[in-house]
């Protein structure tokens, strides 16, 4: 039998760096979370992979490049001990493209599931949008919505990702 892996699937603006309201794209903008490098520590010692599956339509509008996404993630992976296994990124919007990947599509999902081999009860995807809970609810992962930053009734939702990581981890 072979043995299915768990994964954190983790939003990126509102969950690992700060909500600015607008696109967060410029590397001296993008500010960490705190707790951020603590939590994702946890979660990998707990043996989780953690991906990133993050909507970036600045790109489809022409506003920043992928390699613009690619510099925030260096400086959020230099932060946090480079502890993050992939970064998934919808480069789509629908007032410009359609994409699956793009939430609340799965298909960032999907291809982690079948590149890291995952088994989608053991695993979460932590968000700030009601559009995060049903991408991982699409392929069967649990919710965690973190933050205030969309009215929704989806529970549980806490705090930020801290608090995500002491239900996860049951600790």
């Amino acid at each position: 039998m072979i043995t299915k892996n768990k994964a954190i699937f983790l939003d990126r603006d509102g969950v690992l760096n700060e909500e600015m309201g607008d696109y967060v794209w410029k590397p001296e903008e993008f500010h960490i979370c705190p707790g951020v490098p603590a939590s994702l520590a946890r979660l990998k010692a707990a043996g989780y992979y953690l991906i990133v599956v993050t909507n970036q339509a600045g790109i489809a509008k022409k506003l920043y490049t992928a390699a613009d996404v690619l510099a925030c993630h260096a400086k959020l992976q230099d932060a946090c001990g480079h502890v993050l296994d992939a970064l998934y990124f919808s480069d789509a919007h629908p007032s410009v493209s359609e994409s699956i990947l793009r939430k609340p599509d799965s298909g960032m999902f999907e291809k982690a599931v079948a590149r890291f081999n995952l088994d989608v009860s053991q695993c979460w995807i932590v968000g700030d949008r009601y559009r995060d809970m049903e991408a991982g609810a699409k392929v069967g992962v649990r919710g965690i919505m973190v933050g205030e930053s969309e009215a929704s009734e989806f529970t549980p939702r806490v705090a930020d990702l801290q608090a995500a990581t002491v239900i996860i981890l049951g600790v």
